[in-house]
Order: structure tokens, then C-alpha cells, then sequence
């Protein structure tokens, strides 16, 4: 036998407001990507801002290795490695942030098609 309408009533009303809670929980995670990508946009600036310093410190280590100046070399390359794993850091993180906008867009796509069909 079919559904009253009360029943149909209920059951819309309860997918209205699981609708609510995921589009809450959308929006809560688009203000975490919102903050990663500001984030993100400010270590990339970081890393174009790095860039030269780079260029910079391999010149310089070009010029030790000339000199002979052991210690400094050292220092120079702890330097540059610690920028090279930033760099990685923030490529991981730009990764991260990419798969995650597309969990949600698919995630959101899903919402989108299930209410449609309710």
C-alpha cells in the first residue's frame, strides 16, 4: 500500500534536514579550504620569494667550494635542504588541498543528484 501524504510529509521533511546538515558540514569544509588555499597562496608567494634566495645560496656555495671555506658550505647546504623539504611540504599540501575540492565536488554532486530524485 502507498504512503499517506502525512508520511510523504515526514519523510521530505527528514531529507530536508539531512540536506541541512550536509550542506552545513559543505559549507564548514569550504572555510577549511578557503583557509588552506589562503594558506597554500601564501607559502606558493613564500616559495617564488625563496626562488632567488636559492639561486642565491648555490652562488654562494659555488664561491665556498672556490674558498675552500668547509664550515660555511655546510651551513649553505642545511639551507638550501631545509627549503627544498618546505618546497615538498607545500606541493604535499597543495596536493592535499586539490583532493580534497574534488572529494567535496563529487561529494556535492551526490547531494545535488539524491535530492533531485527525492
Amino acid at each position: 500500500m502507498g504512503k499517506t501524504s502525512e508520511q510523504w510529509c515526514q519523510e521530505i521533511q527528514e531529507e530536508k534536514i539531512e540536506a541541512d546538515i550536509w550542506e552545513r558540514k559543505f559549507q564548514v569544509a569550504q572555510m577549511r579550504n578557503e583557509t588552506l588555499e589562503k594558506s597554500l597562496s601564501e607559502s606558493q608567494n613564500e616559495r617564488g620569494e625563496l626562488k632567488p634566495r636559492v639561486a642565491e645560496l648555490e652562488k654562494i656555495l659555488y664561491q665556498y667550494r672556490n674558498r675552500n671555506f668547509v664550515m660555511e658550505l655546510r651551513a649553505s647546504l642545511d639551507r638550501i635542504e631545509q627549503m627544498k623539504r618546505r618546497v615538498e611540504e607545500l606541493e604535499m599540501a597543495l596536493q592535499n588541498c586539490e583532493m580534497r575540492i574534488e572529494f567535496l565536488e563529487a561529494s556535492e554532486e551526490r547531494k545535488k543528484e539524491q535530492l533531485l530524485y527525492c
